[in-house]
């Protein structure tokens, strides 16, 4: 029997650097990356082009059990959902407002338990999301929660946005972060908090390469990865 692929699980709320630090990590071992919050926002896409509404726990859960979600591999970060390249159409701000509306229903989240543990691939992957060494990998040996002060995290996130080409303003992303944390982190199923034995890594004044190194070295002490 092979031997079931390792996992780093690494979560965190919006704006602490997940993302980027979990590709920066899956690089380093030579592990894929799985960015989970993808998946809530490709039903939340579908959610709202189909007119389902983001309260209906049933109809969402049934977009979700039929999801067709690929990612790239490597360096590629695309998100194709079908056929449809999506990568760009699920990172605005209204897109992350209606994805944290949809994670919160737990018909949602139980129809995409096993597609989240399916999707580990060997010999290791990188799992980054919400609740990943809480729910998704419990048994990961290493548990990763990265956190930041939420001027930092909009800080950040307004930068990203601008980059895109979107107009934000620094108040309004901080507000949509404020009541997102509230919601992930109030939500009565797998809300968004650390692992008991996860590694806390507070971002705010780290720089990227950094948070990358800790998490790699205290891997590699581990035995895993390269």
């Amino acid at each position: 029997m092979s031997k079931p692929p390792s996992v780093v699980a690494l979560d965190g709320p919006a704006g602490a650097g997940k993302s980027t630090t979990a590709r920066g990590v899956a690089r380093r071992l030579g592990w894929s990356y799985l960015d989970t919050g993808a998946l809530y926002r490709c039903v939340a896409l579908q959610a709202l082009e189909r007119g389902v509404a983001l309260d209906d726990g049933e109809a969402l859960a049934s977009l979700a059990a039929a999801l067709d979600v690929r990612f790239g591999a490597g360096a590629d970060t695309r998100v194709l959902l079908g056929v449809r390249d999506v990568t760009a159409a699920i990172r605005t701000p209204e897109l992350s407002q209606a994805a944290s509306r949809v994670s919160a229903m737990p018909a949602v989240r139980a129809a995409l338990v096993d597609l989240q543990r399916r999707s580990a691939r060997p010999p290791g992957t990188v799992a980054e999301g919400r609740d990943m060494g809480t729910v998704i990998f419990p048994d990961a040996p290493l548990k990763v929660f990265l956190d930041a002060d939420i001027d930092e995290r909009a800080r950040r996130r307004t930068a990203d946005l601008r980059g895109a080409g979107r107009g934000e303003s620094l108040d309004d992303v901080r507000s949509q972060m404020s009541e997102r944390d509230a919601r992930d982190s109030g939500r009565t199923v797998a809300p968004l908090k650390p692992a008991p034995d996860a590694m806390v890594l507070d971002t705010t004044h780290l720089a990227l390469d950094e948070v990358i190194e800790r998490i790699v070295a205290e891997a590699r002490a581990r035995g895993m990865g390269k």
